[in-house]
């Protein structure tokens, strides 16, 4: 397992474009630790609460209840039916309030408020701490809020700086790649939306999980202090542990291709109700296929068809993309 590269103080344009640079993470030292928020916190979390709750108008908001026992480690039940959390929507400084009477239990049950909006939350807040970088496009911004909790390693398809504005935050990094190695839970039941891995990077389990050795040997972990941030280039699994019984994290998310483009996991469901299950030598021919068609595609692919005959072959803009959708959808709909 190795640390993180550093970078002191900045966004550099590199991370934020299709370069090399924005393929790997990196650790931005002290990135926001001039924002009052993260100024509030190393005074004390009933300061940073206190702050936070100067911007809470009346929102109400998402949030993972766990009990004691399972330290707060999100998880499915032992017959993968449901998980070990409730969800509960609760006034925002009603969980404030919550995190403030646990600060001193030295076991708490755990409170979780995942990805909110942080203008629909917390109006105005972003106008005392601007984050200026370059994107394409605008990227969304989200508070995170909780005591101990660790979330499973899973991926985003946004690109992803992760700010730490209160307490410290563990992050356990795997490449793309390692998807094999680490036992992602099912597809179509997850905590939040993204499938998550079964093993604890904090304690793993090599008799159950063996091929987790394999991940473990290429991770990549650091601990962030209030005022670090993370850049997680897209797609990058992510197990995240926060340490101190008051932790936020804002966090930007932003894509690298319009917003009208569908998300390629539809493309992955798709694939899986039609080609998982074909007879191998069929498998093969559709990997053909796909290869030249898409994964290894350029502007070579149709470079012998005339632009004008080129259909969906030919760039997409958000007028042939919705055609080529409709075409998909009829055919689904049949």
């Amino acid at each position: 397992m190795r640390e993180l590269p550093c970078i002191p103080g900045q966004v550099p344009a590199t991370l934020t474009g299709s370069g090399p640079d924005s393929e790997q993470p990196c650790v931005l030292r002290g990135l926001v630790s001039h924002w009052p928020l993260v100024q509030a916190a190393r005074r004390g979390p009933h300061e940073a609460a206190s702050l936070l709750r100067r911007h809470w108008q009346d929102a109400t908001v998402g949030v993972y209840q766990m009990a004691p026992e399972t330290a707060g480690r999100i998880a499915y039940t032992p017959d993968f039916k449901g998980f070990n959390f409730s969800r509960a929507l609760l006034p925002f400084g009603t969980v404030l309030d919550q995190l403030m009477a646990a600060l001193d239990d030295p076991a708490p049950s755990t409170v979780y408020m995942g990805s909110t909006t942080v203008e629909t939350c917390l109006p105005g807040l972003l106008a005392d701490h601007p984050l200026a970088f370059e994107a394409e496009e605008s990227p969304l911004v989200s508070l995170w809020l909780g005591n101990r909790v660790t979330v499973p390693a899973h991926q985003d398809w946004p690109a992803n700086i992760a700010c730490c504005v209160s307490g410290r935050r563990r992050f356990t990094l795997y490449p793309p790649d390692a998807v094999g190695d680490l036992y992602i839970g099912p597809l179509d039941l997850t905590p939040a939306g993204q499938p998550i891995s079964l093993v604890d990077a904090a304690a793993p389990d090599l008799q159950r999980f063996p091929r987790y050795a394999a991940a473990q040997a290429r991770a990549q972990k650091v601990t962030l202090e209030a005022g670090d941030a993370l850049y997680i280039p897209s797609q990058w699994w992510h197990q995240v542990q926060a340490l101190d019984p008051f932790s936020g994290l804002v966090n930007y998310w932003w894509r690298r291709t319009p917003a009208w483009q569908d998300s390629p996991m539809s493309a992955l469901w798709l694939a899986l109700a039609t080609v998982r299950d074909l007879p191998p030598a069929e498998r093969d021919a559709w990997r053909a296929l796909f290869d030249h068609y898409v994964f290894d595609a350029g502007p070579e692919t149709a470079a012998h068809l005339p632009p004008e005959a080129r259909g969906v072959l030919g760039p997409l803009d958000e007028t042939a993309h919705r055609r080529l959708r409709a075409l998909l959808l009829n055919k689904l709909n049949r």
